[in-house]
């Protein structure tokens, strides 16, 4: 399927053009404790955003959040693959394969492209989750962006995006209490709103580490 000349143009060459100049926070002051987990948090935003409306589908998403949250504490390398794996439990298929033909969203609004190497620079992207002169609030959020605006599953890659940014906060010991808060309206070529993304789960993350439920080693 192609879009008409006056359809929408390609949101991940957007991406692509914009990631590299987007002013990521380069300064942290994130303070993590390796005991730290985000499971229910996570759990908590699938089950009341899907719960009522896909009760299968939201099972198979929390089977897939185990997994992925697992794969995290062993130290796995985030990869297409080991994404591949997650959405094989979410969609309830055997093969979740990277996708061959341009995607569409937000009601056709916004296209995603697809070329020879669409594959090869997605997993360049994501090799990029554990980049070392960026602090990981500004990481987590570029990876989550990432698989939203290359969309390379053919369905479900918003919980696909979620399942990542678990897995690489959860990889080096960081955890969210609140979900909902970054559940918005995310366009490709909006440098701005990306970096306030990584802000946002900046916050989130010291709030998390603030609260009485997190508990505090003596």
């Amino acid at each position: 399927m192609t879009s008409a000349p006056d359809g929408p143009k390609d949101a991940l060459a957007d991406w692509l053009r914009i990631r590299p100049q987007i002013s990521w926070p380069c300064r942290s002051s994130v303070h993590l404790r390796h005991e730290a987990s985000h499971r229910d948090a996570f759990r908590d935003f699938f089950s009341t955003t899907r719960g009522g409306r896909d009760p299968e589908g939201t099972t198979r998403v929390l089977a897939a959040l185990d997994l992925a949250l697992t794969d995290a504490k062993a130290g796995d390398r985030l990869t297409f693959p080991l994404m591949a794996d997650w959405q094989q439990i979410v969609l309830g298929e055997g093969v979740a394969a990277f996708r061959t033909m341009p995607a569409f969203s937000k009601g056709g609004r916004e296209r995603y492209g697809i070329a020879p190497d669409t594959r090869a620079r997605f997993e360049q992207c994501l090799s990029e989750s554990t980049q070392p002169d960026l602090p990981l609030p500004s990481r987590a959020a570029r990876t989550y962006l990432d698989i939203l605006f290359f969309h390379p599953f053919e369905d479900g890659n918003a919980r696909a995006a979620m399942l990542a940014l678990a897995f690489v906060l959860a990889r080096e010991g960081a955890a969210i209490d609140q979900v909902h808060p970054l559940q918005t309206t995310r366009w490709a070529d909006d440098s701005e709103g990306a970096a306030d993304l990584a802000v946002l789960l900046g916050i989130l993350i010291n709030a998390a580490q603030r609260r009485p439920s997190h508990g505090r080693q003596s």
